[in-house]
């Protein structure tokens, strides 16, 4: 079941693909849903798309296709289906809509350290990120601090961009909160009974610690850089 709101939204695409051949931009999107930012609007189509409702073409800010609609007999005009999941899914051809440049708004949680862990930092800044940047679930932004994971191309001052999860697997760049105390990012590895956090740095040594001491709060999902 879709939200009213997950409702509106793919019904307003879908109506403005088949009008123009282009999916609505972010801003137009939260105006017709009349929402307060362009975040409500990414966290609704992060939704649709973790639904499979609608997928977001790689590399392109705006395109957006409807792969299905949520109800029986709803057929978009001008796309032929081809071929029903369930009983109240009609599932349509996909189309390539045309790129334009949208960007959201995600919060941005102060500095993280990319060498020794520092004070993990909470606060209300949003930072304006592409939406291509991103796919589905919730994200926010860390600034880097530090030369730690020079070797991984993660540079002093980029702003990490976080996917949030609490697992990992073995090799994935985690932010890892330590003693609920320090956040840190790192290579997340485990050896033994410890977990080993590695640096991308021949002149720092790896850090370990013990489970509990240790909780993964995302996963790298992207860099920014400002020049």
């Amino acid at each position: 079941m879709l939200t009213r709101k997950q409702h509106e939204l793919i019904c307003f695409i879908n109506d403005r693909l088949n009008d123009s051949g282009v999916s609505p931009s972010f801003e137009e999107m939260k105006e017709a849903l009349d929402l307060k930012s362009k975040s409500g609007v990414h966290r609704l189509i992060s939704a649709l798309e973790e639904r499979g409702f609608i997928r977001r073409l790689a590399n392109r800010a705006r395109a957006l296709e409807v792969l299905k609609m949520p109800e029986r007999g709803v057929e978009p005009k001008k796309a032929a289906p081809v071929a029903a999941e369930a009983d109240n899914v009609v599932t349509l051809k996909p189309r390539a809509p045309e790129p334009a440049n949208d960007v959201i708004e995600i919060p941005l949680h102060g500095r993280i350290a990319a060498g020794t862990p520092i004070e993990a930092l909470e606060g209300a800044t949003m930072l304006p990120v592409p939406a291509a940047l991103l796919g589905s679930g919730e994200h926010y932004a860390l600034e880097v601090a530090g030369d730690s994971m020079v070797e991984a191309g993660i540079l002093d001052g980029d702003y990490a961009l976080i996917r949030r999860t609490e697992t990992a697997r073995d090799g994935e760049i985690v932010v890892a909160l330590i003693d609920e105390a320090e956040a840190t990012l790192k290579f997340f590895r485990k050896e033994g009974a410890m977990v080993r956090l590695d640096p991308a740095n021949r002149s720092y040594d790896p850090q370990r610690y013990r489970p509990n001491q240790v909780r993964i709060q995302g996963r790298l999902a992207g860099l920014l850089r400002r020049y």
